[in-house]
């Protein structure tokens, strides 16, 4: 299971562990990714995403199925999420 966010792409970044005497180590810096289940009045349906903690507030303010349009415009969801939408 990758860790990327359905919604705006975000995915681990590596960078260095920096110790006092300036040791240098790889690490990762994951993002603040969560399992969140959002209601889509219009198709009277749940969708199960796994979206990190910046693009909940964007759904909040955008709306889901907007929010969902543009990530599937930028490739980050499969368009199979708005299946049901395009069959109706």
């Amino acid at each position: 299971m990758a860790r990327v966010c359905d919604i705006t792409g975000k995915k681990t970044q590596t960078g260095n562990n920096v110790s006092h005497a300036n040791n240098k180590t790889k690490r990762c810096f994951y993002p603040n990714l969560q399992k969140k289940r959002f209601y889509i009045a219009e198709e009277d349906r749940f969708v199960t995403l796994k979206v990190s903690t910046s693009a909940i507030r964007t759904i909040s303010k955008n709306g889901i199925l907007p929010t969902m349009r543009k990530a599937v415009a930028k490739g980050h969801l499969h368009k199979s999420f708005l299946k049901p939408a395009q069959e109706a």
